[in-house]
């Protein structure tokens, strides 16, 4: 067993939840470049809460943002470089061999900024 499975639920989504208030407060680190250096980013961990069908993708957002994802884009997310949009694109190609580790139930999301930097 690994020991991330040992772990206990409640301690582990005691830790979920502070990551996410911890973004929260940290809007200024914006999710291009969280792709780019971690791999994934506020709406790939709305995107893993719709996948395991919980919520939809909306209600999903506004529980990881704390807002309606466009109210919280129009605060606080800025015009991507193209320089973001390479390391993320980078990153995201690395995530490719990631989606093969993970349990298939549920796999690592892309980041709906491939396509659309500023969503």
């Amino acid at each position: 067993m690994d020991d991330l499975d040992a772990l206990d639920d409640r301690v582990a989504a005691a830790a979920f939840r502070r990551l996410v208030r911890h973004l929260r407060r940290r809007s200024d680190s914006q999710n291009v470049d969280l792709m780019a250096t971690a791999g994934f980013c506020r709406n790939c961990l709305a995107d893993w809460i719709a996948e395991a069908g919980h919520f939809d993708k909306v209600r999903s957002r506004e529980i990881i943002y704390g807002m309606a994802f466009d109210e919280w884009k129009a605060k606080y997310q800025g015009e991507a470089t193209p320089e973001q949009l390479a390391r993320m694109q980078q990153s995201v190609a690395r995530n490719a061999a990631l989606d093969d580790a993970l349990d298939d139930s549920f796999p690592a999301s892309d980041p709906p900024s491939m396509t659309q930097p500023n969503d």
